[in-house]
C-alpha cells in the first residue's frame, strides 16, 4: 500500500538537500534488506558472494571477487570470513584447479551448492519483498530517471556512474 505524500511546489522540492535524502533513502532501504538477510543468518556481502557464484559458477576466486565487492562494502567486511563461512555451511565450494580451463573455471572459483542455491533464493524472495515496498507508487519511468539523475549525480561528484556488472 503506497503512502500519500503532502504535495510540494517543484521549486521547493528542487533545492531540497539531495544528500540527505539519498542518505535516509540509502540507510532504510539498506537496513531493510539487512533485516531480512539477517532472518537466514546472511549479511549483503553473503547475498552480493552468492549472486556472484550463482551467476558464474566457477568464474570468481577470492581475491577477484575481494576486488569486485570491496567498493560497495560500507562495514569493512572480512570476505574472507564470510567466504569461509559459506564454505562452512555447505552453501559454497572452491574449485581444486581440476578442469580449470574448461570455460571460465578458475582455480579457486566458487560455486554454489544445491543448499546454496536454495538458500539464496529465499534470501532472493525476502530482498523482493523490500523491493516491492520500494517501488509503491513508484511509475516504473520514474523510478528509471531517478536512478539515471542518480548516476549523474556519482559521476559528477567524481564517481562511477556505470551500472555494476
Amino acid at each position: 500500500m503506497a503512502v500519500t505524500l503532502k504535495e510540494y511546489p517543484r521549486d521547493v522540492l528542487a533545492a531540497q538537500p539531495i544528500g540527505a535524502w539519498t542518505g535516509l533513502a540509502q540507510r532504510l532501504v539498506v537496513g531493510a534488506l539487512r533485516e531480512q538477510l539477517a532472518v537466514e543468518g546472511l549479511t549483503q556481502p553473503h547475498w552480493w558472494t552468492l549472486n556472484h557464484a550463482a551467476g558464474a559458477p566457477g568464474r570468481w576466486t577470492r581475491a577477484a571477487l575481494v576486488e569486485r565487492l570491496t567498493p560497495w562494502d560500507d562495514q569493512g567486511t572480512d570476505f574472507d570470513a564470510v567466504f569461509d563461512d559459506l564454505v562452512d555451511r555447505g552453501w559454497l565450494t572452491e574449485n581444486s584447479g581440476e578442469g580449470v580451463g574448461e570455460g571460465s573455471v578458475k582455480a579457486g572459483g566458487m560455486t554454489l551448492t544445491p543448499e546454496g542455491e536454495a538458500g539464496r533464493l529465499r534470501a532472493a524472495e525476502r530482498n523482493a519483498g523490500v523491493h516491492r515496498k520500494v517501488h509503491e507508487g513508484v511509475d516504473a519511468d520514474d523510478f528509471a530517471t531517478t536512478v539515471d539523475v542518480l548516476r549523474r549525480i556519482v559521476a559528477n561528484m567524481g564517481g562511477d556512474g556505470d551500472l555494476p556488472r
